[in-house]
């Protein structure tokens, strides 16, 4: 009680003496020289920043004659105060409230500052769940040796990145062991070697003595990928991964399918065309052919949830049962910072052919705006979110015989459950019967339904790109069935 009526005094007189000098003097705050004078209130001290360290690791700033240390860890905020030579002071009777502000959120937090018996004030607060994120601390101070009237001053750092998070991220960026093929962290916690200085990181003990004896192979952190030509022995392994991960397309309509081998890892794809995305990204290609856990058979895909059916607004899903481990691992909005279920989520977006989990359908619109930057987020806190996948399963449906105009056909009771899927013109965005539709179009052998006629030519330049738009929502084109 007595600090906040310590607090709410000092508080008050600053008011007081700030409209006592707005009476006096009016001036525009848009076309003076902020640099030439101060804008402190009568009675506040003055904090000057000092370009040094202070004794526990943090800022130097002074007030007066006292020097404060403010020091900003993932155990939460600290404030040391020292007379002009660097003497310790005694704070057993100071106060103070930290107002925090992580970057890129216009919400504050607020903690008392109390003496901890150690010297300091401090606020015992976890912080590691924004490590490496920058913060805004604007902080109140009363009670200190020889100050009447309180401190007032605005600390900005970041909060300190531990080595298990650092790691963590490392993994995070590396995904795979270099020596396997398997995803990082699906045999135990993965294992650090030093490579020339660099540290990798590999799925087991048993991929360590691979590395150290060829390190020049492993040091990019990326397994060898080797091709071959399937063969009879990959007979049941190509029937049961049955597409090419990357065309998408049956195995085999093109010939032998190629084998490639990333670590120790096979995959099958359709044709040699296909081999130069798997050596750019071998960590996405054997996610979609094993799952992320890559373990197992082609085809046995994990890690992997619906795509959002049930929306509450556009764009935005409720979740269902299939969601909740992902919902448990995730755990926190990464737009907001806040718990999912904080303001009546958690929720469901699409973001490039993941999903992600928010605490509220307004934070919709930033991850739409920037999906990559969000996957990031999570990435760099450990969580890899999940591959959507289809709520119907990619089936056939017959090729157009009716046409409207060349390449654009009339619908048919067929195409009703792909277009009920589908439910927007990738090229408009629009719903497809906004424009007269649905109208369908064949693209590199799917069907993709349109809003207008107009949209088939866009689609005729580029079907892979449309084709790509519709995956990213999480809906797999049927293929065109020629009867």
């Amino acid at each position: 009680m007595k600090f906040k009526l310590a607090l709410a005094t000092a508080l008050l007189s600053a008011t007081a003496s700030t409209a006592n000098a707005q009476n006096q003097t009016q001036h525009n705050h848009s076309h003076h020289n902020h640099a030439g004078h101060s804008h402190t209130m009568p009675g506040q001290t003055v904090t000057t920043e000092r370009s040094t360290t202070g004794p526990h690791g943090g800022s130097i700033k002074q007030a007066g004659n006292l020097q404060l240390e403010t020091v900003v860890a993932q155990s939460g905020i600290q404030m040391f105060v020292y007379d002009s030579k660097g003497k310790p002071l005694s704070v057993g009777q100071g106060r103070g409230a930290a107002s925090l502000r992580v970057e890129g959120n216009a919400k504050r937090y607020r903690y008392d500052l109390l003496p901890d018996g150690k010297g300091g004030l401090t606020a015992p607060v976890n912080l590691s769940s924004i490590a490496g994120r920058q913060v805004e601390v604007a902080i109140q101070l009363v009670g200190l040796p020889g100050v009447s009237n309180g401190i007032k001053m605005t600390e900005v750092a970041t909060v300190p990145v531990s080595e298990a998070q650092l790691a963590a991220a490392a993994i995070a960026r590396q995904k795979i062991c270099p020596v396997s093929g398997k995803q990082l962290g699906s045999m135990g916690d993965p294992v650090a070697v030093n490579v020339s200085g660099k540290r990798i990181f590999v799925c087991c003990a048993g991929c360590v003595d691979a590395v150290k004896s060829n390190p020049a192979k492993y040091a990019a952190g990326r397994p060898e990928i080797a091709v071959a030509t399937a063969t009879a022995a990959d007979a049941d392994a190509i029937a049961r991964q049955k597409v090419c991960p990357v065309m998408d397309e049956p195995l085999g309509g093109m010939g032998t399918p190629i084998k490639v081998i990333v670590g120790d890892k096979p995959i099958y794809l359709c044709c040699k065309g296909c081999i130069k995305k798997i050596k750019a990204e071998p960590a996405k290609y054997l996610a979609m052919v094993y799952g992320d856990g890559v373990s197992g058979s082609p085809g046995e895909k994990q890690n992997a949830v619906p795509a959002g059916t049930d929306a509450v607004r556009e764009g935005v899903f409720n979740v269902t049962a299939a969601d909740k481990p992902f919902i448990a691992a995730q755990k926190k909005c990464p737009v907001m910072d806040e718990p999912l279920d904080a303001m009546g989520g958690p929720y469901k977006v699409h973001a490039a052919g993941k999903a992600i989990y928010i605490c509220c359908p307004g934070c919709a619109k930033k991850i739409a705006a920037e999906p990559q930057r969000y996957l990031s987020v999570l990435k760099s806190q450990g969580v890899e979110a999940p591959t959507l996948v289809s709520t119907s399963s990619s089936s056939t449906v017959p090729a157009g015989t009716e046409a409207v105009r060349e390449g654009v056909f009339k619908v048919t009771a067929a195409d009703k459950p792909f277009i009920a899927a589908q439910k927007k013109c990738p090229v408009m965005d629009e719903p497809l019967d906004a424009m007269g539709g649905p109208y369908k179009v064949h693209a590199a052998g799917k069907a993709i339904y349109i809003c207008c006629p107009g949209c088939a030519k866009k689609i005729a330049a580029e079907p892979l790109k449309y084709l790509a738009v519709l995956q990213s929502q999480g809906i797999n084109a049927p293929k065109v069935r020629r009867n």
